[in-house]
């Protein structure tokens, strides 16, 4: 008797290493398992496919495992003679997640950032009234009730999985983005400036909009932030071209009168909200200007979009003329 049930497990054992087939070439298989389908189906499925030698092994060992009736339907990766109990491991782990990707860059409005999710199949239009519903919170950073969530839908390219993927899945995904990248900057610096951590993301997004070459970021912050103490009219251009109607454009002389709140040549102070997504270094900018006294800047290279400084209004004309602005 004992004889027998030891032959018998012999048996078994080798019928169960033979049905992974291990030992020849392989080549990748891309599995489709269909919904409802069992354990017998898969065996038959997985021996067609010479992933494994012995479908009838492949459902003795789900039965004994257990595995059969929540085998998951999807797309599987696979190659031709797996080992049996790695073909187990795929099955369990569930299938492969196919995913899309997304690239937000830097200084995009939040219309714009909207214009994005097309690329997923999802709807901008959607997207942007979910995103100025006023549902959202993230503090300190954007106070609970703010009702738009521009500047915080960080600038990054993301993978998404299209399962269960939606507007609201992805602005979630953009915010979390925003409080982990931040997490490592010194925010106490904001009480030294006399702003609160919202005040700075608007601070940090015009930056982003006005500087053009890395080198200029915190020259161009230390001019908002002089302006500010002073108490002079931060007169940025692109918290103009972000009130106008019209997509940016070049400004013309009446553009600069135009009634909104964020018009900063009308209106002192920071503007009521962030004007574009700022990225880690403008944000970083914003904590850290330069230590000067700069409080007029003006592009000098048309080409490349780098700035001149100047800490008076005649330096700042000179400047002008030099560049034949």
């Amino acid at each position: 008797m004992l004889l027998v049930v030891v032959v018998l497990a012999a048996g078994a054992f080798a019928l169960y290493r033979y049905a992974g087939g291990a030992s020849g070439p392989t080549r990748p298989v891309a599995l489709e398992i269909a919904e409802g389908s069992t354990a017998t189906d898969v065996g038959r499925l997985l021996e067609e496919q010479g992933v494994i030698r012995s479908a009838m092994a492949f459902r003795i060992s789900a039965q004994l495992r257990g595995f059969g009736s929540d085998i998951q339907a999807g797309a599987y990766d696979l190659t031709t003679n797996m080992p049996i109990e790695r073909v187990f491991e795929v099955l369990e782990a569930g299938p492969v997640v196919e995913a899309v990707s997304l690239t937000i860059p830097e200084g995009l409005e939040l219309p714009e950032v909207a214009a994005t999710v097309e690329s997923l199949g999802l709807d901008p239009q959607r997207f942007e009234r979910v995103a100025t519903s006023g549902g959202y919170a993230l503090e300190p950073y954007l106070p609970e009730g703010t009702e738009m969530l521009e500047g915080f839908l960080f600038p990054k390219t993301y993978e998404f999985g299209t399962e269960g993927l939606d507007e609201e899945v992805v602005i979630e995904r953009l915010l979390a983005q925003f409080e982990s990248e931040v997490a490592g900057l010194d925010w106490s610096r904001t009480e030294d400036h006399g702003l609160t951590h919202y005040e700075t993301v608007i601070l940090a997004s015009l930056i982003e909009r006005e500087a053009r070459v890395p080198e200029d970021r915190a020259k161009i912050s230390a001019v908002i932030h002089n302006r500010l103490a002073e108490g002079m009219p931060l007169q940025i251009d692109a918290t103009v071209q972000y009130a106008l109607p019209e997509p940016n454009r070049e400004l013309t002389f009446e553009d600069y009168e135009y009634e909104s709140p964020y018009n900063t040549y009308l209106h002192p102070g920071l503007p009521p909200t962030p004007i574009a997504s700022p990225g880690l270094a403008s944000l970083e900018a914003a904590l850290n200007p330069a230590d000067a006294d700069f409080l007029y800047f003006v592009v000098i290279d048309p080409d490349t979009g780098r700035h001149a400084f100047a800490e008076t209004y005649e330096e700042f004309l000179r400047l002008r003329e030099q560049a034949g602005v």
